[in-house]
C-alpha cells in the first residue's frame, strides 16, 4: 500500500535525501552548501529541482545532479525527478546555511 505523503512531508523527505549528497570538495552536503536553489513538487509527486555547483568547472558537475536525481527518485511515492543546472545567480558562500559556515569556518 503506498503511504499518501502530503507535499510538505515529501518536500522533508526531499531535503533529507539531498543532505546525503556532497560536494566532493567540501564535507558539507549540498543542502547546506546553498547549491539548492528551489524544489518545487508538481501532481502527482513529481519533484522538479533548481541546482546550481560550487562554479561552472567543477569536475563533479556530472556526477553531483544525477546523484540528487538517484536518491530523490529512491523516495517512496516519487513519480519522477528533473534536476536543472543553473549558474544565474553564481553560487556564493553567502548561500550557506550556518551549519556549513561553522563547518568551514566561514564563522
Amino acid at each position: 500500500m503506498h503511504m499518501v505523503m502530503s507535499e510538505s512531508e515529501l518536500k522533508e523527505e526531499v531535503i533529507k535525501a539531498l543532505k546525503d549528497v556532497y560536494d566532493p570538495e567540501i564535507p558539507v552536503d549540498v543542502y547546506e552548501l546553498g547549491l539548492i536553489y528551489e524544489i518545487k513538487i508538481f501532481p502527482i509527486n513529481n519533484i522538479y529541482i533548481l541546482m546550481t555547483l560550487t562554479s561552472p568547472s567543477c569536475p563533479s558537475a556530472g556526477t553531483i545532479p544525477a546523484e540528487i536525481e538517484a536518491k530523490v527518485r529512491a523516495i517512496e511515492g516519487v513519480n519522477d525527478v528533473s534536476v536543472e543546472l543553473t549558474f544565474d545567480p553564481p553560487y556564493s558562500t553567502e548561500m550557506m546555511s550556518e551549519v556549513a559556515k561553522l563547518e568551514l569556518g566561514f564563522m
